[in-house]
């Protein structure tokens, strides 16, 4: 009788033996099983970065005119996987429509990330998910709610395709007045797409800068960059609790996604006015009063990560400059598109302040006390991130000279946490990078996309090897 085909093991190929095909087979399943779930991730990013840079310099029909260079072609394709918005090359005028297809189509695989795609072609193929992919996101479900995983990544795409394609339709409708219904429909998809992934290219060599007058414009990028950076673990939350309720049954958000959603809405209020503040009568001198105001909204959406800009940030207040790398640390929430710090670390940390000052023992939020290593995960990680942006900032300033007039050190400091919490924004800098500039820039980019992460899930998968012995406790005087 037969075997089926789930037993049956795999034949050796003619003409090599059954000892060495069974040893190939054992040394590439111990190869596979040393490889952490971090190497995983980083290593699907570094492919796809490769395979966009060799996109970039082999494929025909790229480009307007010369090809990029391989150290600009790195520059670019990093950028793009890892939805910074960073340009050594105006997407505009030097690529064709193939070209900015192809940079498009490495937004969307980098804002989506590798494993949702592949978790995605496993599960149409009818496979389960093997628990090495499971892994990957135990750290970002086990604190949000309980939800399967294969629902949860068709979900990450569904939700990912239906927002773009509003989107695209919304700002295809906005633009076909002025631009032509044939003309506005690739600019109004490349937006939508590049706004959700908080990329920030643009397919207009001033951003939005031309959009300044038009709060429809501004208001649809910003509901865009908005849901890519509110992140997939609160969002599918939030869209259970609003179905439950309509069907009367009780259902609590997490504190994950309370604290996501309180934050994010405070980043968004309380910079809004500041900003207003410092360009009412600068860079927003020359717009009617309403359009100061959403161009103000728009100012405190995109600095955390989108990168999209309606002013000329070269000629911003200094104030406007350093409130805007401020938000840019910060960035977006975990499981998102977006990068920075995250809200949830930063709010876990002014938490756990503000608990220090009252003189309590736990932090709490929302009736709930947060766990000790999620406190110090947190922190670690901030400690990280500002110790990798003090290193690029340093890089940048022994590097990079800057004339005093466009900002000298501010400017570069302004690069240097850009490219690490991969926001997108500049002074102006990044066109005339040198070469150690550029390879520093694209270094933090590529920390920035997948640093924090790597480290937290090597926190959580490391193995803790327990000692049968401590040292002796001695304080120490801080403060």
């Amino acid at each position: 009788m037969r075997k089926p085909a789930s037993s049956r093991r795999l034949q050796p190929v003619r003409g090599v033996s059954a000892a060495r095909w069974d040893a190939s087979l054992s040394g590439s399943t111990s190869l596979w099983r040393n490889v952490s779930p971090p190497q995983i991730f980083v290593g699907s990013f570094l492919f796809l970065i490769t395979a966009g840079t060799l996109g970039l310099r082999f494929l025909p029909g790229l480009y307007t005119n010369e090809p990029l260079s391989w150290l600009d072609a790195i520059f670019t394709s990093t950028s793009a996987v890892c939805v910074t918005g960073l340009t050594v090359a105006d997407t505009a005028t030097q690529f064709t429509f193939r070209g900015q297809l192809f940079i498009l189509l490495l937004i969307q695989l980098g804002g989506l990330g590798m494993l949702a795609f592949t978790s995605l072609v496993i599960q149409v193929l009818g496979f389960r998910l093997s628990l090495r992919a499971e892994s990957l996101t135990h750290e970002a479900r086990k604190s949000g709610p309980r939800v399967d995983l294969k629902r949860l990544t068709l979900d990450i795409v569904m939700f990912t395709f239906v927002i773009e394609a509003l989107g695209a339709v919304t700002l295809w409708v906005a633009w076909a007045p002025t631009q032509g219904w044939d003309g506005a429909a690739w600019p109004a998809i490349f937006h939508s797409i590049s706004a959700f992934c908080n990329a920030g290219f643009s397919t207009y060599s001033d951003s939005l800068i031309g959009f300044r007058n038009s709060s429809a414009t501004l208001l649809i990028i910003s509901s865009l960059i908005i849901a890519g950076g509110i992140g997939f673990i609160a969002m599918e939350e939030s869209a259970l609790y609003f179905t439950k309720r309509k069907k009367a049954v009780r259902h609590r958000l997490s504190v994950h996604t309370r604290l996501v959603l309180v934050t994010t809405l405070l980043l968004l209020v309380l910079p809004w006015p500041m900003f207003a503040f410092f360009e009412w009568q600068t860079t927003l001198n020359d717009i009617s009063i309403g359009d100061k105001i959403i161009n103000s909204l728009f100012l405190s959406v995109t600095a955390r990560t989108a990168g999209f800009n309606s002013i000329d940030y070269s000629v911003a207040s200094d104030s406007t400059s350093f409130l805007t790398i401020i938000l840019m640390t910060i960035g977006g929430s975990p499981g998102s598109t977006a990068g920075g710090l995250k809200t949830t670390t930063f709010a876990l940390i002014i938490l756990l302040a503000w608990s220090r000052i009252r003189g309590d023992e736990t932090t709490v939020f929302a009736n709930r006390s947060i766990p000790d290593d999620t406190i110090q995960r947190a922190i670690g990680l901030s400690v990280v991130a500002f110790a990798i942006m003090a290193v690029g900032v340093f890089a940048l300033a022994t590097t990079e000279y800057v004339p005093a007039s466009h900002g000298n050190f501010l400017s570069r400091m302004f690069e240097a946490v850009s490219a690490f919490n991969t926001v997108g924004l500049s002074m102006g800098l990044t066109p005339n990078l040198s070469a150690p500039g550029r390879v520093v820039t694209i270094l933090l980019m590529f920390l920035g996309r997948v640093g924090p992460l790597t480290l937290a899930a090597a926190i959580v998968f490391s193995r803790r090897r327990r000692a049968h012995f401590r040292f002796a406790y001695e304080d120490v005087v801080v403060g």
